[in-house]
């Protein structure tokens, strides 16, 4: 019998691979084939090594359709018991945000809430909100902890992220944020606090494979640089890479910091300034921009775009997604959003939902379309890549293949 070198092949594809000096890495009338789990071939069909039938088991014609590696959603708290809708209702009806949080309100109900909820009730409400995701071309996410603030909610959240991944076959890589809010059970009491979450939380978790990097929320209503660069020791000396929560309201120092651990990113940061955009540049450290909350606090100090354009600081962008300040379920909205209001160029915002968000996670086999990479594509009913960011919504996806297998979106 005779045996075909690729499990499938796609032809009259519009590729956007992201690699190579060409906008958007543009391949029109492109083929791309599927080996296993890998993409093991992608060009111009007409540089293809053969007849496609005999090339591959199965051969689809896309009709120019277009093709980008699977989106990477960088940043989100997507696992949590409960919302906080009634909050926004709040606030449009007027009240302040004291208010609210006198009245049980801001993250002290959604801990009180992710507390409460056993792994099967925070697996349950945290599914639709992944798949949700995965049917916008979302191919891997990152989802933190930080909601539970004792190590049994905690290591909940980070298994039911685990088992999000293997439900719906997806990427997940976990964050821990025990550094997130300071509970209220250790109001006067901070220092014990910093020293279980360092000592005991992380430790353990870590140990029990729940964890891929470790984040802190470093702010005047957070930690203390001093407190967050205790946690990123203890990141340090068990081996696990460092991110950050950093200068959304205030200047802080968090960036120049986590880029002294060599961090994967800084995120949000409207308040970043050139000492951080200098030392994040020289680590290589991502710059994950985050409109969502952005536009949901009604912001209006932008991040600074252009100076770390200037420095060439890889920029990412994510959804966010939590129950407070970003309850948003379309990373290609994000990537909208940032066009619209930061002024990025959609390539920029492409690239920063694909290779750069990769990146942010510390991934290096998924982001472009290239020979070798992890076969996570979409295929997009639209003919270019701009389209993706032009459309303010609405369903564009076709089909999804992560790690060479399609994806089901129901």
């Amino acid at each position: 019998m005779t045996t075909t070198p690729w499990d499938r092949l796609l032809l009259d594809a519009t590729l956007a691979t992201f690699t190579g000096d060409r906008p958007f890495g543009l391949v029109e009338h492109g083929a791309l084939a599927l080996k296993d789990d890998r993409i093991a071939w992608v060009g111009p069909a007409a540089d293809l090594p053969g007849a496609p039938e005999a090339l591959a088991a199965a051969v689809e014609t896309l009709d120019g359709a277009l093709v980008t590696p699977g989106l990477v959603d960088c940043h989100t708290h997507l696992v949590f018991g409960g919302d906080r809708a009634h909050e926004f209702d709040m606030r449009l009806n007027g009240a302040s945000y004291e208010e609210i949080a006198r009245a049980g309100g801001g993250i002290a109900s959604t801990m009180a809430a992710t507390r409460a909820a056993d792994e099967e009730t925070l697996l349950r409400q945290s599914l639709p909100r992944a798949r949700a995701l995965l049917r916008d071309g979302v191919t891997t996410l990152e989802i933190k902890s930080g909601y539970g603030l004792d190590l049994d909610a905690e290591r909940r959240m980070l298994r039911v992220a685990r088992r999000i991944g293997e439900r719906l076959g997806i990427g997940v890589r976990t964050s821990f944020l025990g550094l997130h809010a300071l509970p209220p059970e250790y109001r006067e009491r901070r220092g014990e606090y910093v020293a279980r979450v360092c000592d005991v939380m992380l430790p353990m978790l870590a140990s029990e494979g729940l964890v891929d990097a470790v984040d802190a929320f470093c702010e005047g209503i957070g930690f203390s640089r001093e407190e967050t660069a205790t946690v990123f020791e203890r990141a340090r000396a068990l081996r696990l890479p460092v991110k950050l929560h950093a200068e959304q309201l205030s200047d802080l120092g968090g960036a120049a910091l986590v880029a002294e651990y060599r961090g994967l990113s800084a995120d949000h940061l409207e308040h970043l300034g050139e000492p951080g955009i200098r030392a994040m540049a020289a680590a290589g450290t991502v710059a994950v921009l985050l409109p969502g909350a952005f536009y949901a606090l009604r912001e209006t100090r932008l991040p600074p775009i252009d100076a770390l354009r200037t420095h060439g600081v890889p920029m990412a962008i994510a959804t966010d997604c939590n129950p407070g300040t970003s309850p948003l379920l379309s990373l290609r909205l994000a990537a909208n959003m940032a066009c619209t209001l930061f002024r990025l160029t959609p390539e920029e915002a492409l690239r920063g939902i694909t290779l750069n968000a990769a990146r942010a996670l510390g991934l290096t086999d998924r982001g472009t379309l290239a020979t070798g990479q992890r076969a996570d594509l979409v295929i997009w009913n639209a003919r270019g890549p701009a389209e993706l960011c032009y459309w303010i919504g609405g369903d564009l996806l076709q089909a999804a293949w992560i790690g060479g297998q399609r994806a089901s979106l129901a």
